[in-house]
């Protein structure tokens, strides 16, 4: 199979891979960056990406928007006229301060998940910056793309489809990942590129549509290609690569890591996450909690009295290398990582 360019209204990436947003500080400048510049799509995740700011503790959103603008920046400079965007959590405190800075600093993309982001059209305003809200339904797809419709006139330019073996935060109720097939998903996505053709027909444009969970080898691909996709989200992989902007104790993790020690969690956030199973992860579970000593104000429904973690110390932890007190995210195919390699080997494997 010859897979084409990826074409998003105006904007053209010469490989159809994005490289799925990580936060917290797992995606920046240097992973987005070098993605793009082999001509995939480089995403930098906003979530809490000023972690290491050094007024960070006292400034939490001045930080984060500093470095949003910084980090693409840099991304930009590294990606040699490649398609560098963000990933931006409805969830976040300050999402609509996160989507604005993006655009300020001219990111080719902004990626929209946790949540429905209603108003990111008019967030994104009249700038040539492209949306991508990521779905994980026909309903929520149908729910979104009708309100932008009515709303704003305007539809999605990208579509990003989240399967349950996607890594991180998910789209799914605990249950539903339990019982859902590969073969179920496959009908999911159809159906969702059957709801986004009423809006191409009504707009007169194409809406690529990208999958993404579990994709990690070029079989993969040419499986959700086959269905009618135009390209592939992956996140788990570019993680064991020297580029990513983890730890080396983290990426270390992704490859120790066997298929068994991969677990679903409960978030702060609101939605099951999946996580590699580590000693933080196991003291958890004894205890239930982790008293919240900082509140980050990193997601806006969050009470620190009855939340079971900070999430944001938890991530912060573990992308530093502190692993003992570190939450993991990983995707489901996690286990079948068993080396370090480079963003530029990976994109030559995976596209053959």
């Amino acid at each position: 199979m010859e897979f084409q360019e990826l074409k998003i209204g105006k904007k053209t990436a010469r490989v159809p891979i994005i490289q799925g947003g990580m936060g917290v500080g797992v995606s920046r400048s240097k992973l987005a960056g070098a993605v793009a510049k082999e001509g995939g799509i480089g995403i930098i995740s906003t979530a809490q990406i000023g972690y290491d700011e050094p007024d960070f503790e006292t400034n939490v959103c001045d930080c984060n928007i500093r470095a949003i603008e910084k980090h693409i920046k840099l991304a930009k400079e590294q990606a040699d006229g490649g398609l560098v965007g963000v990933n931006v959590m409805v969830a976040l405190q300050h999402y609509k301060e996160h989507v604005k800075a993006a655009v300020r600093a001219g990111a080719d993309l902004i990626v929209c998940g946790a949540g429905l982001p209603a108003d990111l059209p008019e967030l994104v305003g009249k700038s040539d910056t492209a949306i991508a809200p990521i779905v994980s339904t026909r309903k929520a797809a149908s729910v979104l793309l009708r309100m932008w419709d009515k709303k704003y006139g305007r539809t999605a330019d990208l579509l990003i489809i989240e399967g349950p073996k996607a890594g991180g935060h998910l789209g799914f109720t605990p249950k539903q990942l339990q019982t859902i097939t590969s073969d179920d998903y496959d009908n999911e996505i159809l159906e969702i590129i059957q709801e986004k053709k009423i809006y191409e027909e009504k707009y007169g444009v194409s809406i690529p549509v990208v999958a993404g969970g579990g994709i990690f080898d070029r079989l993969d691909i040419e499986h959700v290609m086959a269905l009618g996709i135009d390209g592939v989200q992956i996140g788990t992989r570019f993680v064991a690569t020297e580029e990513c902007d983890a730890s080396l104790a983290y990426k270390q993790a992704y490859i120790r890591a066997a298929e068994e020690d991969v677990v679903i969690i409960k978030s702060p956030v609101g939605m099951p996450g999946r996580a590699i199973r580590n000693a933080w992860l196991q003291r958890l579970q004894q205890q239930e909690r982790v008293p919240v000593k900082k509140c980050f104000r990193c997601i806006k429904k969050c009470n620190p009295e009855e939340i079971p973690y900070c999430i944001t110390q938890a991530l912060i932890h573990a992308v530093t290398g502190n692993l003992e007190q570190g939450l993991i995210f990983c995707g489901a195919n996690v286990g079948r990582i068993r080396e370090l390699t480079t963003v530029s080997a990976l994109m030559h494997e995976l596209m053959g």
